[in-house]
This record gives C-alpha cells, structure tokens and sequence, in this order.
C-alpha cells in the first residue's frame, strides 16, 4: 500500500498536486476500510469508507472548483469554496456540495454522500436496533454499505483518468483497492 505517500504534507488546494494528493488519500482509505473490513473493526472501517469520500469530494471539489465558482451567487459564496469547501469539506455541508457536483456532471453523488453519512453515524454508535442514534441495526448491513462505498469510490476515481495529473503511485493504489475488494461486492 503507498500509505507513506499519504503521510506527506497535503499541498494546498491552489497546489496543481491537490487533486492527485487527496485521491490518493481516498484510496488509501478507502483500502484500510477494506483491511478492517477483513479484520471485523467495523466501525472503524465504516470511518474510514467516510474519510475516503470526504476526500473524494475535495478532490472533485478543487477540480471542478473554477465551474463552482462561476455559478455561486455571490463572491462571499466563491471565497467559501476555495478557502473552505475545497480544503475542508465540512460534514454538515457535504450533501449540499456533492448537489453542486451533481450540477456539473457528477451524477448520483448526493445520494452517496448521503449513505457515508450514515455510515459516519454507524462509525461513532455502531449498530443500533432501535435505529435511533445509526441507521444500522446489525454490523452486516454495515458492512454491505461499506463495500459498496468503497465500489463506487473506485469506479469514480477510474474514470477521472484522462481528466486529472495520473501517477504511477494513484494507479498502483487503484490497482491495489480493486485487488482487495471482495468479487461478489455490488
């Protein structure tokens, strides 16, 4: 796995770097989910299926941020992209931004960082029958959403090839978490 790759210092956002740092981030989280997955810590796998789609979306964020930007309303909307959306992605705004990429051709991507929300809830309650504090009753559906996160992680990142800076690190970590992901995953 290129974990130490992940462990140098983001770039800044304005960096042409970015976007190739934060999917490589998404990967290699994406991977650990799988690792714990396998190793039954599935609330912390829920976590990291969440931090990989996080990172997804600022990557997706800073590549499409000059489009985002020409469509904000105000200019105090476009300093909020760049000086926080894009480097943060903050958890209570990510449905509403993954709406804005929507917007520009990423099609589906609300409704998925709906379901890693849940999966953000599943990650600090676990399973909870009652369905009060997650909306998981059992690890084993837990465990279904996780996979199919990380699924549909992979197939997004795939297809950015030809429309961002492709390394051989990001190839070889895409490489890596489709070997790891479970054959009959959905």
């Amino acid at each position: 796995m290129v974990v130490e790759l992940v462990e140098r210092p983001l770039p800044r956002p304005s960096d042409e770097g970015y976007v190739e740092a934060r999917l490589l981030e998404a990967l290699v989280e994406a991977r650990l989910a799988l690792r714990f997955v396998g190793e039954g810590v599935t609330r912390n796998a829920a976590g990291k299926a969440f931090q990989a789609w996080k990172a997804l979306l600022a990557a997706l964020l800073r590549l499409e941020l000059d489009k985002l930007k020409a469509v904000a309303k105000t200019e105090e909307e476009k300093k909020w992209l760049e000086s926080k959306a894009v480097p943060r992605v903050p958890t209570t705004k990510m449905k509403p931004l993954a709406r804005l990429l929507e917007a520009m051709g990423h099609d589906g991507l609300a409704l998925w960082a709906g379901n890693v929300l849940l999966l953000h809830d599943y990650q600090h309650h676990g399973p909870d029958p009652s369905g009060e504090l997650s909306k998981y009753a059992t690890r084993e559906d837990a465990v279904a959403d996780i996979l199919s996160a990380v699924q549909e992680l992979a197939r997004r990142i795939e297809a950015l090839i030809g429309r961002v800076k492709w390394s051989d690190e990001l190839e070889k970590a895409l490489q890596e978490l489709k070997q790891a992901l479970p054959v009959n995953t959905p």
